[in-house]
């Protein structure tokens, strides 16, 4: 880490606010300099501590004095998000540091507690204050609730990540778009109501906000990364709730982290009510689910609270590089021939996992929920030929990074310079016997990972 940078689209307007703001970040900063300091001492790092504290704790009482003087209308709602963090959130860590001696880990994990919270804070909690309102959703009809609900996500995700998020699938049923990160949180009512939320994020997606933030090349996702997310996302939800009344009465009780096979099994008990799969413009992927109570079954997995955080932030972490490392590379076999897919299928499905398209254009929609690997592009098709698809798939930002082979039946040069002229990632000849399309297949994801390994050092 580096430091969490002070930028312009921070300021909200109000001068007082935007000079305390600030000395947050310069704050949190000396604090993350302090802890990457190989001599520091606990003394240090307790006075640092208790330094952010202080100045957090006098900005709310500064920040409530300027709402209450200008009779802001979501007073009671921004002080309870102030009361959380001032009265739960930082004396579980402050007790958590000190139970460990202000150990490097759960220094690590006050760090990234507090930065989620002071960018989601200046970003999404305190624009409203000067004059940015949230849009209140009432008594809607149910068929509109989906829509309101995905232009809400739409612009928080501007709001807050600078993301231009666009739909793309309004049933997202738990597929795997590629390495992912869920955090779960559970809402209760006064009369016991209960939704259960997940936002799901892919990996590459994640590691570029979390970058963008803290001013650093994250390669993979680590603790600091989880709990910055973690934050984010809950915020993220407080102003869901702000935007429909229904659910502003309700309070957080329980809050996880699921693998994909966690987050698949739950989605096989139950399909969510609300299911929403968003594409950010190739700069990688998220979904939003909801469900009501009568569609949670089962146990929760692991409940992440201010006893366990920092040993459930582990535990997911080492079960996430398990289930990752055991995950297959998916294929996406495309052609107009039930006898050539199911060929492939058969030739390939021992060691990766296949998925089959009849056409371009379903082949579109697939790629586009799936991010498959590898895609097996017939191309001689009727209608949309192999050319057309890969010129749709190069054009999408959201998928045009996706490898691509054509599989053709012709092997004369010319075809094949027609073929190469698309820049694939090769072509494979369906006249091939099939240890040779199985070897060149294997070869291609051989050299693809020494790539990525080499890029990420």
């Amino acid at each position: 880490m580096n430091q969490v940078v002070w930028k312009d689209f921070y300021k909200i307007g109000v001068d007082f606010i935007d000079k305390e703001h600030k000395e947050l970040f310069s704050r949190m900063n000396k604090l993350i300099k302090l802890s990457e300091n190989e001599e520091k001492t606990e003394w240090a790092c307790r006075e640092g501590v208790k330094y952010v504290k202080h100045h957090t704790e006098e900005h709310f009482e500064h920040e409530e004095a300027y709402m209450r003087s200008i009779n802001y209308a979501d007073y009671d709602i921004h002080k309870r998000l102030h009361d959380n963090f001032r009265y739960t959130t930082l004396p579980a860590l402050e007790e958590e540091l000190e139970e460990t001696g202000y150990s490097e880990e759960s220094i690590r994990h006050f760090l990234g507690v507090c930065i989620g919270w002071m960018v989601a804070h200046t970003q999404m909690e305190d624009q409203a204050i000067a004059g940015k309102t949230v849009n209140k959703w009432k008594d809607l009809p149910q068929e509109e609730e989906k829509n309101a609900l995905e232009m809400t996500i739409q612009r928080l995700a501007q709001e807050m990540f600078r993301l231009k998020a666009k739909l793309i699938s309004g049933q997202f049923a738990g597929e795997d778009f590629g390495k992912m990160v869920c955090c779960r949180f559970l809402y209760k009512g006064s009369r016991n109501e209960k939704w259960e939320v997940t936002f799901i994020y892919e990996e590459r997606l994640l590691l570029k906000i979390i970058s963008d933030i803290l001013n650093a090349d994250y390669p993979k996702v680590d603790d600091m990364v989880l709990n910055v997310t973690r934050y984010l996302s809950r915020q993220f939800l407080e102003k869901v709730r702000e935007s429909f009344p229904a659910m502003d009465f309700m309070e957080l009780e329980k809050e996880c982290l699921l693998t994909h096979e966690q987050l698949v099994n739950s989605f096989g008990r139950k399909q969510p009510a609300c299911s929403l799969l968003f594409a950010t413009g190739g700069q990688g992927y998220f979904a939003f689910c909801a469900s009501s109570a009568d569609s949670i079954h089962g146990k929760f997995t692991t409940e992440i609270n201010s006893q366990n955080a920092m040993s459930a932030v582990q535990e997911y972490l080492v079960k996430e590089k398990e289930e990752n490392t055991e995950r297959r590379k998916k294929i996406l076999v495309v052609d107009d021939s039930d006898f050539m897919r199911s060929r492939m299928t058969q030739l390939l499905e021992k060691d990766y996992d296949t998925l089959e398209a009849s056409s371009s254009i379903s082949a579109i929609k697939k790629i586009a929920v799936n991010r498959p690997n590898l895609v097996l592009l017939d191309y001689e098709m009727p209608v949309c030929d192999g050319r057309q698809a890969l010129e749709m798939i190069r054009s999408d930002a959201d998928i045009a990074d996706i490898p691509v082979m054509f599989l053709t039946g012709k092997g004369d040069r010319e075809s094949v310079k027609k073929v190469m002229a698309l820049k694939p990632e090769g072509y494979l000849l369906k006249t091939m016997s099939e240890e040779s399309i199985k070897k060149m297949i294997d070869d291609f994801f051989v050299k693809r990972d020494e790539e990525q390994k080499k890029g990420r050092k």
